[in-house]
Order: C-alpha cells, then sequence, then structure tokens
C-alpha cells in the first residue's frame, strides 16, 4: 500500500521540551510540517525550536504554562500571529504525582488541571476557526492508564481525557474536524524514570502520533502489546486486580 502524501500542516504541540513532546515535534518536523512548541522550560524549548529549524521559520517556540488562562491564549495567539491559523492541536502535556501517594501531595488537583483541563480549555480555543475552515484536529495523548487504572488521579485525568475525545468526536461527525487519542503504555521518558520495567523509547508514541495525523483514527495503543492487558482488564478486571500489586510493588515500595 502506498504512503499518504504528507501535507504540510501548522501542528501546536504542548509539553514538546522532553519526552514524548520532544521525539514527536522531532518526527513532525522531519515530515514537513510547521510546529508551534509550547512548554514551561523556555531554554529547553529554544534548544529544540533551534535544533529542529535553524532558519526559524517553520519552528516557534512559545514558553507557555497550559494551566493559566492568559498564557494559553497567548500561545494560540502566537500561533496564528506567525502561521496565519492552527491545523493540528496536539495536546500532550502531562503530569503526575511525582512523590509519594496523591493524597499526601500538596496540591494533586494539578494532574487535573494540566492533564484535562488544560486540553479542553485549549481545544476550546482553536476550535471555532478549525469549524470554520471544516477542516482540523485535535489529538489528545491519553494513557493505558485511562484505561487499565492504577494510579489515583492519573488515571481519572486520562479516563476523563478518553472521554473527552471521544465525546467529542461525535460532537464534530460530518464537521472535517477529526479527534484521535492516542493512549502510551509505559514509554521512557521523565515521568517514568523511576518505572524499573522493560520500556521502549518515546519515539514510538511521536509515530503513532505523526501516522494518525496522515490516516485518522479513533484511538491507538502504543506500544500494540498493551492492548492485551486492556483487553483482560476489561473482560477479567479480578484478574488484573491480582496482577497490577505484582507489576508495581518494586515501584511503590519507597512510598511506604
Amino acid at each position: 500500500m502506498r504512503a499518504p502524501q504528507v501535507i504540510p500542516r501548522t501542528i501546536l504541540l504542548t509539553g514538546a521540551s522532553s519526552g514524548i513532546g520532544r521525539a514527536t515535534a522531532a518526527v513532525l518536523a522531519s515530515r514537513g510540517h510547521r510546529l508551534v512548541l509550547a512548554a514551561r522550560r523556555a531554554e529547553a524549548l529554544a534548544t529544540l525550536a533551534r535544533a529542529l529549524d535553524p532558519s526559524g521559520s517553520r519552528v516557534l517556540a512559545v514558553p507557555t504554562d497550559v494551566t493559566d488562562d492568559a498564557s494559553r491564549r497567548a500561545l494560540v495567539e502566537a500561533a496564528r500571529a506567525q502561521f496565519g491559523m492552527v491545523d493540528v492541536l496536539i495536546n500532550n502535556a502531562g503530569v503526575t504525582v511525582e512523590r509519594g501517594w496523591w493524597w499526601d501531595d500538596l496540591d494533586p488537583l494539578r494532574v487535573l488541571r494540566v492533564n484535562l483541563e488544560a486540553p479542553i480549555e485549549l481545544t476550546r480555543l482553536v476550535l471555532p476557526q478549525m469549524r470554520t475552515r471544516g477542516a482540523g484536529h485535535i489529538v489528545n495523548i491519553g494513557s493505558v492508564a485511562g484505561r487499565v487504572p492504577f494510579n489515583g488521579l492519573y488515571s481519572a485525568s486520562k479516563f476523563g481525557l478518553r472521554g473527552f475525545s471521544q465525546a467529542l468526536r461525535r460532537e464534530l461527525l460530518g464537521t472535517g474536524v477529526e479527534v484521535s487519542l492516542v493512549s502510551p503504555g509505559f514509554v521512557r521518558s521523565e515521568m517514568t524514570r523511576a518505572a524499573r520495567l522493560p520500556m521502549p523509547g518515546p519515539e514510538i508514541v511521536a509515530r503513532a502520533v505523526a501516522d494518525v495525523l496522515e490516516r485518522p483514527q479513533r484511538e491507538v495503543i502504543v506500544p500494540r502489546a498493551y492492548r492485551l492487558p486492556v483487553l483482560l482488564d476489561a473482560l477479567f478486571p479480578g484478574l488484573v486486580d491480582r496482577v497490577v500489586p505484582l507489576v508495581f510493588r518494586r515501584r511503590y515500595a519507597h512510598r511506604r
């Protein structure tokens, strides 16, 4: 089967300075897309933008706090000022409770603000123009934790993001605006650095994101091996109840 021709688009990508976001930026740039990169770490973001596009004409770095309304609006306005429109929004920025259990964290609801509220609000900012043009694509980076729950606030945020993505897709049927959810399992990143599990690099997710722009899908689970635990949790949740403590005992031992 011939690969579809890639049409360069303007893509706004959050959480771009590291991990899945950084890898995704590299893959998208290699396929000729124009990028608006958003993250809090201004220096890392600027370094990435220069590496991907020394000319500065196709990649724009915009330091952004996705939990702040004014910062979100400034990001979208910067994208439009530079490139005229946002063709694709990739909601990738994500956090989890880094240390201890969520109920001991001083601000556990930050997980919901970054992982769920920010994607909803950014979507709300770019959607009117997409609907007017009759074209666009919203890609939300979910998680297998949004299908197989094991981490209270993080799973709650990703369950919510999955529900939002699936409902939004149905709300936009026939408008020309696509909605896709990419749900990674464990991949190497700053967020998973404490996990003692075999993990592929974030490039596997980056390629899935780039591919879904060319062949839109409702949801993509990567790596493919994670489809099995998702199926098992749906059919035999009691079995997963037994397995999860064994898998994560070593990871969470320091929290007891």
